[in-house]
C-alpha cells in the first residue's frame, strides 16, 4: 500500500547503511559519470572505496539498485505508476506527489529528496523519447515505450519546481458491461449505446478532463463487428479498443531543428486512404476537425472521437473554436456539423471522483438560422431513472425506431 499523508514528506534518495548513516548515491553517481564506469557492482564498490566509505555486499547492492531506478524506467515513480486502478501520477516539486485511482487526488509520500533528483528525472524521460527538455525548451510532452503518457516542465516555468504528470494507458479495455458494474454507467444508457455504434451513427464523446472520455470510447468501439477495419488517429496513443481489425496512427511533435511534425491533420488525411469502415479521432482538438467532417460528409459512417467540453450544449460552440483553426468559417461549419454529427455522448466526473455517462444529445440544425444545437434526448440519473427530453423522438428514428 502506498502511504498517504496529509502534509509533503520527501523521502530520502540515499540508501542505508548500517552504523555509517545514507550511502552518497549523488556522490557515487558524480564519481562514475565522470570516469565513463557503468554503475555495475565492480565500479561501484571502486566509487565507494575510493569516496572513503564501508564496501560491503548489502551497501553495494542497495547501491546499485538506487543507481539502476534512476536510469531505468520511470526511477522512483515505478512503483506509484504499478498500484493497481492508477490513472495518474502528478509531481509539483519534489515536495508534493498526487495520485489518482479512480477516487479523486490522493496526496502520497514524496520519492524524492530535491528539486535535483525531479529534474533530472523529467530530462531522462524526455530524452528516453528523443525529445529535449532545458532551459531553452522547458516543457515537453511525450509517451514512454510503455505507453504511459508523460508531460514534464520545469521550475523555470513553474514556481513549485520541476513537475510531472504522468498518464496511465489502461491495459485493456472495459466493457460495457464493466462500466455498467462499476456504477458509472445506467443499464438503460448501455443499451442504447451499443445500438448506437450498431447503426453506425457519428458521435463525439464530450466531457471534461480526466472524465473518463477516451475509456468510455474505446468501450464503445469494442462493440463494432470484427469484419469492419478501424483506423484511429492521435496525438498520443491512448485508445485501447479489443478490436481484431484496428490501425492506430500516432503523431509526432517536430525535432530539435523543428522538422519531422506529423499533425493529426495529417493522420486523418492518411487514414483517409487506407479504407477505414470507422474513422477515429481520439481528441479533437485543432484543425483536423474539418478533416474529420469532410471525411463523415463522405461516406465514411460511423466515425467518431472525443472532445474537451464541460457539457454536452458547449459543444458547437467548442466546435465553432476549432474550426476556426482550420479557416473553416461558422455557417460551413454547421452545416458540415448537420450533415455529419448525429449525437453526443456526455460524461462527467462525480465529486466522489466516480465516472458517469450522464446524457446523449442530438445534433439538430435550425430551419431558420442553420446553427446547429446539441438538443437533449436522454438523461441518465445516477439512481438508475432515466428522463425522456426534447429530441428522444427524433433519435429513436435515428437508431431505426
Amino acid at each position: 500500500m502506498v502511504e498517504t499523508v496529509p502534509t509533503p514528506t520527501p523521502a530520502r534518495s540515499g540508501v542505508a547503511s548500517p552504523g555509517r548513516g545514507e550511502l552518497p548515491v549523488a556522490a557515487v553517481r558524480a564519481y562514475l559519470g565522470r570516469r565513463g564506469l557503468p554503475a555495475g557492482p565492480v565500479e561501484v564498490g571502486l566509487a565507494l572505496r575510493e569516496l572513503g566509505h564501508l564496501v560491503s555486499d548489502h551497501a553495494v547492492r542497495s547501491t546499485v539498485a538506487a543507481l539502476r531506478r534512476e536510469s531505468v524506467g520511470a526511477g522512483p515513480l515505478d512503483d506509484l505508476l504499478a498500484l493497481p486502478d492508477v490513472t495518474d501520477v502528478l509531481v509539483n516539486g519534489a515536495a508534493q506527489v498526487f495520485i489518482d485511482r479512480g477516487h479523486g487526488l490522493e496526496q502520497v509520500a514524496s520519492p524524492f529528496a530535491d528539486e535535483a533528483e525531479v529534474r533530472r528525472l523529467a530530462v531522462r524521460l524526455a530524452a528516453s523519447a528523443g525529445r529535449r527538455l532545458d532551459e531553452g525548451s522547458p516543457f515537453v510532452d511525450t509517451r514512454l515505450a510503455s505507453g504511459v503518457r508523460v508531460h514534464a516542465i520545469l521550475a523555470a516555468v513553474a514556481d513549485q519546481g520541476t513537475c510531472l504528470s504522468l498518464r496511465v494507458p489502461r491495459a485493456g479495455s472495459l466493457s460495457l458491461g464493466d462500466w455498467v458494474a462499476g456504477g458509472a454507467l445506467a443499464p438503460a444508457a448501455a443499451e442504447v449505446l451499443r445500438r448506437v455504434v450498431g447503426h453506425r451513427l457519428a458521435f463525439l464523446v464530450s466531457g471534461g478532463t480526466g472524465s473518463g472520455k477516451t475509456t468510455l470510447l474505446a468501450s464503445l468501439l469494442s462493440l463494432v463487428p470484427p469484419a469492419q477495419r478501424i483506423v484511429i488517429a492521435e496525438d498520443s496513443r491512448e485508445l485501447r479498443p479489443t478490436h481484431p481489425h484496428c490501425l492506430r496512427l500516432e503523431g509526432r511533435p517536430a525535432n530539435s531543428e523543428g522538422a519531422g511534425a506529423v499533425t493529426l491533420t495529417d493522420l486523418v488525411r492518411q487514414a483517409l486512404r487506407m479504407r477505414p469502415d470507422r474513422l477515429v479521432v481520439g481528441e479533437v482538438r485543432g484543425a483536423e476537425l474539418v478533416d474529420l467532417l469532410t471525411a463523415l460528409n463522405t461516406g465514411h459512417e460511423g466515425g467518431c472521437g472525443t472532445i474537451h467540453a464541460n457539457s454536452a450544449g458547449d459543444v458547437p460552440a467548442r466546435l465553432e473554436a476549432l474550426a476556426a483553426l482550420g479557416g473553416l468559417g461558422r455557417a460551413a461549419l454547421h452545416a458540415q456539423v448537420a450533415a455529419a454529427l448525429d449525437l453526443v455522448v456526455h460524461i462527467r466526473r462525480l465529486g466522489d471522483g466516480r465516472r458517469w455517462v450522464e446524457e446523449l444529445r442530438v445534433i439538430v440544425a435550425d430551419p431558420g438560422s442553420g446553427l446547429c444545437r446539441a438538443v437533449p434526448a436522454l438523461r441518465f440519473e445516477e439512481d438508475g431513472s432515466v428522463r425522456r427530453q426534447e429530441a428522444h423522438e427524433l433519435l429513436v428514428r435515428r437508431l431505426g425506431g
